[in-house]
């Protein structure tokens, strides 16, 4: 006689995982309620995009970078607090949804065999908000950039700002300010693999600035300015060109790391992109940089590394289990030698993170805090950020907001105080999911003093799903805010 086993009970999901779900509720503008008391100085609207859909009509998404792309709004004004939150209506989106059915490839799904032949790419448009003349895009960096209305988050078309896009436009933009300019990239795969670059300055149009050849294709994520410079760490990673041209497999399939191989640098200069300085680098990945700024014929540049690529499946788990790896992103300080053509990067704290920014006044300058999503603790690497932090980069020091249990903030966007001259004299506005809740807010939080906790809250009465990068644009925005 045997007996029958009971069989094995699953482990409990985190709480945080609860945030991953499609959103609930769509809607414009409305009263949100405050908890606490919004600063006198603080108007305008923060606008922040992510991905909202975690399943294709039935079919779970296979990574966070694979779901429709949404877009939330929190208007701070004299009269009180307003939010507002819509999924956005690209071309390809909406005709998937007409159809019932899963139509296109994305990050890491593949395109449906019967439509390999017929479809373009997926636009997601779930990475993050560029306002530029007094216009607002979202942006995924595979495609064009995605018009939408500032006043009620409705979409209003992919646009390649009047020809000059080729293709892909990359999510991270980043501002000049000597130079009133916004700088951004696209990439061309193909015979021959280019980083396309451009210009977007104040008060006229966009264009071309020009091609860099890369030495193959690879994956550059995110980039970095200074005023004379635009600075890419090519990664040590291949695409397979031809299976991601027929379609065979998802793009993420199709992108492999050479721990082996060496990486590149190229620092382009913004005024001779013709001729730019390409200098080798140990094996490393990068998704996002912090800052930069140039010390004579020496650049400063600090960005988060990773010793390999195996975040992207950290951050494909994270939306279908618990990940089975920790995240292990450091904040990293770069010393790039232009004349001597060197390389040396040095780790600033032993903390995981992402997502850092810093105080607009300080883009492109000499700096000392920088403000970004941490893991509070080695166990909490396996989840969601859990802890909004500020670093220190000249001592190293780390001061915590205090949010309490069971908040999760996404990355912080500092608003400077109206006439402000110190760095830190204004507020980092974080969205907040709340596990006791399952709801979300936006907390307003002091720079000056980020361990006294948020100095209000303005709540959401319902969740939202966790987003990738914000901006804040003032009342009165007539000039680009990157």
């Amino acid at each position: 006689m045997t007996t029958a086993l009971p069989p094995p009970v699953a482990a409990p999901l985190p709480a945080w995982k609860r945030a991953f779900r499609n959103i609930s509720r769509q809607h414009d503008f409305q009263p949100l309620r405050v908890e606490g008391r919004i600063p006198e100085g603080l108007r305008g609207t923060l606008f922040r995009a992510g991905a909202w859909t975690f399943d294709v009509h039935g079919l779970p998404v296979q990574h966070w970078f694979d779901g429709d792309g949404g877009v939330m709004g929190v208007r701070f004004g004299p009269d009180g607090v307003q939010g507002a939150a819509k999924l956005l209506d690209t071309r390809t989106m909406v005709t998937e949804r007409k159809a019932g059915r899963h139509l296109y490839g994305s990050y890491a799904m593949p395109t449906p065999l019967r439509n390999k032949l017929l479809n373009p790419q997926k636009n997601n448009a779930n990475t993050a908000v560029m306002p530029w003349n007094g216009r607002l895009y979202a942006l995924h960096e595979p495609n064009l950039p995605v018009e939408l209305s500032p006043d009620d988050l409705s979409s209003l078309g992919e646009t390649n700002l009047d020809g000059v896009v080729m293709k892909s436009f990359s999510a991270h933009p980043r501002r000049v300010h000597s130079r009133k300019t916004l700088y951004n990239f696209g990439q061309h795969h193909g015979r021959v693999n280019t980083l396309e670059l451009y210009a977007l300055p104040d008060g006229a149009g966009a264009r071309h600035l020009g091609s860099v050849p890369l030495p193959g294709a690879t994956m550059v994520h995110d980039f970095m300015a200074t005023d004379r410079y635009l600075v890419f760490f090519l990664p040590a990673m291949r695409i397979d060109v031809l299976k991601m041209l027929l379609r065979i497999g998802a793009f993420s399939d199709n992108v492999s790391f050479r721990p082996r191989a060496a990486a590149e640098v190229v620092v382009v200069p913004i005024d001779d992109v013709a001729h730019p300085i390409r200098i080798p680098a140990d094996s490393f990945f990068n998704w996002h940089f912090c800052n930069a700024y140039e010390e004579g014929d020496t650049l400063v540049v600090d960005y988060v590394r990773y010793p390999d690529f195996a975040s992207n499946q950290w951050l494909g788990e994270l939306v279908r289990a618990t990940p089975s790896i920790e995240a292990d992103g450091m904040l990293h300080r770069a010393i790039i030698d232009l004349k001597a053509r060197t390389f040396r990067s040095e780790q600033l704290m032993d903390l995981s993170c992402e997502f850092p920014r810093v105080a607009p006044s300080v883009e492109c300058r000499p700096y000392q805090a920088a403000y970004m999503g941490a893991h509070s603790t080695r166990a909490a690497r396996r989840g969601m950020y859990d802890a909004m932090v500020r670093v220190d980069v000249t001592t190293g020091r780390v001061t915590r907001a205090e949010l309490g249990e069971g908040q999760y903030p996404s990355e912080g966007v500092f608003v400077p105080r109206p006439g402000s001259k110190a760095e830190d004299d204004g507020w980092v506005l974080t969205q907040v999911y709340d596990t006791k809740t399952d709801t979300t807010h936006v907390a307003v939080l002091d720079a000056e003093r980020l361990d006294a906790g948020p100095v209000a809250r303005c709540h959401f009465e319902h969740g939202l799903p966790p987003t990738f990068h914000g901006e804040f644009l003032p009342p009165r925005n007539g000039a680009a805010h990157g």
